[in-house]
């Protein structure tokens, strides 16, 4: 019997077919003065996917994508798998050097980049070996508009719904970007994850504050569509920018890193006060700290806590809030929301095990591993069997982060395990000394390592970035922490002033490490 009729293979660009039917007179992105109906972005994408097959690319060929968040790289994430293609979104933040690697290692038979990027593209493309194609877009020699505007439509049929979609590369802070494969199934089941628990609808606005490149924007290029919802693309990451599409843009959701967060709620902007519609946020890595909270209660918005990685489509763990929690005092509200929580809606259980892989005891004490599996776990790390193997060694990926369970099935991360610091023979978790350190209102941000010490071999040192015309002493930090933890957790120095980032906004801890050892100042 012929079961066509029930089964196809799952693909997130369908959500934009979907969208052109549903909502095809609606806006569904803007870009500065460019605006595009759902109908019009469909037409739009098929026509790149025709012009990306006219130019020779070919179903299963890598096209790389150098472009901020704008309508380009959107569309990218459509056209590209209308092609048959897999996307490759770099990182517009790396070398030169590190981008004629990863075209390379992918293998990319194209490269279409901004022209605001031009010249780290062709110094890439001069780096790089082999032939590719190479379009530049925007500005005066836009090659790629053109292209599209005299291509036909095309669409390849997906055959393989676990079949390559994209690869995306990690930051490689301590050695060579790995290429993290994602397929056709993944994508889809996780962009409906971010659409149910961010609340997506089709009278949603989305700000791009997230970059586009980093794990496909945790899926929500694909997300938003699937809502019907409007994406709002940013040219650049400004908090008065953002506070402005906040008060006359209609924004009600965003991802930020936590760096970022900050950096826009206490920004002078923020003087002008609650947005006219609620703005529900999304971040990942520090948890909220009450102050965060409270700002963010006086301004109407309500935040997610999220954890992944790369390897994981984005965030594949949220702290899913009852609402019988927001009765609680803003303090136990903080608590609560540190925790990372529980897998997504399309996710297998999370578990934290020991180095056996057995499930340490829910106990909120006890640390171990954090394991995931399921939809939302990446194919593999491209050409690179060994690795994938070693972080997939049962069954269950390995993150590299170590945690606690708590008793109601809630993860609480505690480091990374490069992270934790051992002093005296006692293990003292950098993240629980960072909280403790964020607690303090005058803190912004802060990032605790490992320094050596001839007598306990490594002691804490804090970097801590102050909020605006606030001051405190190392002193006094100090004396908060050691109010709130084991004296040995305190740290043993203070390090006033902004912190190293990578281009995601995450705290380059191995930077921060060099300088300790006195490899780099």
């Amino acid at each position: 019997m012929d079961e066509s009729f029930s089964f196809e293979p799952l693909t997130p660009s369908a959500y934009l077919a979907r969208s052109a039917l549903v909502h095809g007179d609606r806006i569904g992105v803007v870009d500065g003065a460019q605006r595009f109906t759902y109908a019009e972005f469909h037409q739009r994408c098929l026509r790149f996917s025709g012009a990306l097959k006219a130019l020779g690319v070919a179903p299963g060929d890598r096209v790389a994508v150098l472009a901020g968040n704008t309508h380009v790289m959107l569309a990218a994430h459509y056209a590209v798998p209308f092609a048959g293609a897999v996307l490759v979104a770099l990182n517009t933040r790396i070398t030169a050097s590190d981008v004629a690697y990863i075209l390379d290692h992918a293998g990319c038979s194209a490269l279409i980049y901004d022209h605001a990027l031009r010249e780290v593209a062709e110094a890439a493309l001069a780096e790089a070996g082999g032939e590719r194609l190479a379009l530049c877009c925007g500005g005066p020699d836009d090659a790629l508009e053109g292209r599209i505007a005299e291509a036909a439509p095309w669409c390849a049929e997906v055959e393989d719904e676990r079949g390559l979609l994209a690869i995306n590369y990690t930051s490689g802070t301590t050695a060579r970007p790995k290429g993290v494969m994602y397929h056709h199934r993944g994508a889809y089941l996780q962009a409906l994850a971010m659409a149910h628990h961010m609340g997506l609808d089709a009278d949603s606005v989305y700000l791009w504050t997230l970059p586009m490149f980093h794990c496909n924007g945790w899926c929500f290029p694909w997300a938003v569509t699937a809502a019907g919802g409007t994406h709002l693309c940013l040219p650049r990451l400004e908090p008065a920018l953002i506070w402005q599409h906040m008060h006359e843009s209609g924004v009600t959701h965003l991802c930020a890193a936590p760096t970022v967060l900050t950096m826009t709620i206490w920004d002078a902007a923020s003087s002008r006060g609650r947005p006219p519609r609620p703005v529900r946020i999304a971040t990942g890595g520090a948890p909220p700290t009450p102050a965060l909270l409270e700002r963010l209660a006086e301004l109407g918005m309500e935040i997610t806590h999220l954890y992944g990685l790369t390897e994981t489509y984005g965030p594949s763990v949220l702290c899913e809030w009852r609402s019988d929690w927001s009765r609680l005092s803003i303090p136990e509200q903080a608590r609560l929301k540190a925790r990372q929580g529980v897998g997504n809606v399309i996710s297998q259980r999370v578990r934290v095990v020991d180095a056996e892989g057995a499930d340490v005891p829910a106990d909120a004490e006890t640390m171990g591993e954090i394991a995931i599996r399921g939809n939302n776990v990446m194919l593999g790390y491209y050409r690179d069997e060994a690795a994938t193997r070693k972080a997939c060694p049962d069954g269950w990926f390995r993150t590299g982060d170590l945690g606690v369970m708590h008793p109601d099935g809630y993860i609480a991360l505690r480091d990374r395990a490069k992270d934790i610091i051992i002093s005296g023979g006692e293990n003292i978790s950098s993240v629980e000394v960072e909280q403790a350190l964020a607690a303090h209102p005058a803190v912004m941000e802060a990032a605790v390592v490992a320094a050596p010490d001839e007598r306990w071999g490594e002691v804490p040192v804090a970097y801590v970035h102050l909020v605006d015309d606030t001051s405190v002493s190392a002193e006094a930090l100090i004396a908060h922490v050691r109010e709130r933890l084991a004296r040995f957790k305190a740290p043993k120095r203070i390090v006033f002033g902004s912190l190293p980032k990578t281009a995601t906004g995450k705290v380059q801890k191995n930077v921060l490490r060099a300088i300790e050892r006195g490899e780099g100042d």
